[in-house]
């Protein structure tokens, strides 16, 4: 589902050329959950919107579902994000001025399906925010952000889901909360899952822990019995 091969990522800085990411190759299947891990400034971010088609890379290239990233421009990146990719996020990325109902809509009413709010009212109530369909983010708690946020995130029935320390705002209870939310609806859409996380908890849940230094992959693990929800 996901190649990467020899990807790089430099940027020009006063003080020379800083090497982000260095020569990365990767191969993720189909329905694979794969932990991304390593020290602030291993890279990890950078990785993972290089894989999304957020930002471009240096060299190299990434193929998702067999589409070359690096042969298509920012429209037609976007295009096949909007077929393949969901995203959920460390700061949640809701639109203030949208219900929860409304933010999970947006996305279904983009690809042109008449039963947007049916299936939004549906994963919300899958999520547990079945009664609070009709509050905005701002009155809403940080736990319940991210679960408009994840139920947003596969309301297109998306082939990959890329999530960036999804866990990283919440207090540890919520934030296992969240980890058993999102292993538990990847399963029911056989989702390739790819994050980055400093949650030992969320990595574990995975099927590989994929471990970064200095931009540069130094270990690709698999985990043989993930922990179950």
């Amino acid at each position: 589902m996901i190649r990467i091969e020899k990807l790089c990522k430099r940027v020009d800085t006063t003080e020379g050329v800083l090497t982000i990411l260095n020569d990365v190759s990767l191969s993720i299947g189909k329905a694979e959950t794969v932990a991304i891990v390593g020290a602030s400034g291993s890279g990890k971010s950078t990785l993972l919107g290089l894989m999304a088609g957020l930002d471009g890379a240096s060299s190299g290239d990434v193929f998702l579902d067999g589409h070359s990233l690096a042969e298509m421009d920012e429209e037609q990146r976007a295009v096949l994000r909007g077929q393949l990719v969901g995203f959920v996020f460390q700061s949640f990325q809701l639109l203030p001025s949208l219900t929860a109902l409304e933010n999970v809509m947006l996305p279904i009413e983009l690809k042109g399906d008449p039963a947007a709010k049916d299936k939004a009212r549906q994963l919300l109530a899958r999520v547990g925010l079945d009664e609070r369909w009709h509050h905005y983010p701002n009155q809403l708690s940080g736990g319940e952000q991210q679960r408009v946020a994840i139920a947003r995130a596969f309301a297109t029935e998306a082939q990959i889901l890329f999530a960036d320390e999804p866990t990283g705002n919440l207090d540890t209870a919520t934030g296992g909360k969240i980890i058993d939310l999102l292993f538990d609806l990847n399963r029911e859409y056989s989702t390739t899952l790819v994050l980055v996380t400093h949650d030992e908890r969320l990595a574990e849940k995975c099927n590989r822990m994929v471990s970064l230094v200095a931009g540069e992959v130094v270990a690709d693990v698999k985990n043989a019995e993930p922990v179950s929800a």
